[in-house]
């Protein structure tokens, strides 16, 4: 579980301090983590087992059962969506985000994946005389059970791209679709994590039980999408996302970033007189070990 902000005091990263430096293209992010762990002093060995250092003893961790039991682990798999965003597009004039939603209310993940599979079939048959294409996928759950996909897709042997939406619903054949540009758009993993974890007060939900999800108060948070306003649930999602379930798919071109451990204060070489458009500080405990991080996101564009 990870504590709000406003309970923990800001850290200040000091110069000496040792630091992971995330370089996708003109998102920089630095964390800083204080400790492993302040109970054991363990070493993670894989997703099940753990080590502690002082006695050499392996042990297991307790893994919870489902997602919305374990927001901790939810919260690195969104930090792994940003990070392939944002290492992979740009906002060039080549990428578009697509959003693809059934006529019906589809509820079955397992089928949409297989139409997804489908359609990217479809879609590099239909461009394969003009261009290779990349794409990340990402599933959203809706108020209503019904699930669609957002779609980042990347024409790599073009210049630019223009598909008219007839078209494109045409090789999707379920249902509806909507085409944006991300042309502009300087923070695109943040554009689309708004979809993921936060519920916008447009949805079909009722707002009075979300805001006491499992007896636990839910912040409201104002964002900009799109150029406008919106007001979220933050958290509101985590729910509907079933244990075990894979959020997200990507073609082989889609890669992670680089990271890097460095001093605080060599982050200068890469960031040079930026400052960070955003920090955070939270603490993290889960399973037998606790930490608290900080981060901060530098934006080069801004």
């Amino acid at each position: 579980m990870a504590k709000k902000q406003d309970d923990i005091e800001q850290h200040v990263i000091k110069p000496k301090d040792i630091v992971t430096v995330t370089h996708m293209n003109h998102m920089i992010e630095v964390q800083y983590m204080e400790k492993m762990n302040s109970k054991n002093n363990i070493k993670k060995l894989d997703k099940n087992r753990y080590v502690e250092l002082a006695t050499g003893e392996i042990k297991e961790f307790k893994h919870s059962e489902t997602r919305k039991d374990n927001y901790n682990s939810l919260r690195q798999t969104f930090k792994k969506i940003r990070y392939l965003i944002n290492n992979n597009f740009t906002g060039a004039k080549n990428e578009l985000h697509i959003t693809l939603t059934y006529a019906e209310n589809m509820t079955d993940t397992k089928t949409l994946y297989v139409d997804f599979k489908y359609f990217v079939e479809r879609l590099r048959t239909r461009y394969k005389d003009e261009s290779s294409l990349d794409y990340m996928c990402v599933v959203e759950p809706q108020g209503r059970g019904a699930w669609h996909c957002h779609m980042l897709v990347r024409f790599n042997d073009l210049s630019e791209i223009y598909i008219k939406n007839a078209d494109l619903a045409e090789v999707w054949g379920k249902g509806f679709v909507t085409i944006k540009s991300l042309e502009g758009n300087d923070n695109i993993g943040a554009y689309l994590s708004a979809y993921l974890a936060d519920l916008d007060f447009d949805s079909e939900m009722d707002y009075g039980s979300m805001l006491k999800l499992h007896g636990e108060s839910r912040e409201i948070e104002t964002k900009i999408v799109d150029g406008k306003e919106k007001k979220f649930i933050k958290g509101g999602r985590l729910h509907m996302y079933p244990p075990g379930m894979n959020l997200y798919r990507k073609s082989k071109g889609i890669v992670f970033p680089e990271r890097k451990k460095m001093t605080y204060e060599n982050i200068k070489k890469i960031v040079g007189p930026a400052n960070p458009h955003y920090e955070k500080t939270y603490k993290v405990e889960q399973e037998d070990f606790e930490n608290t991080i900080h981060f901060q996101q530098y934006n080069l564009k801004r």
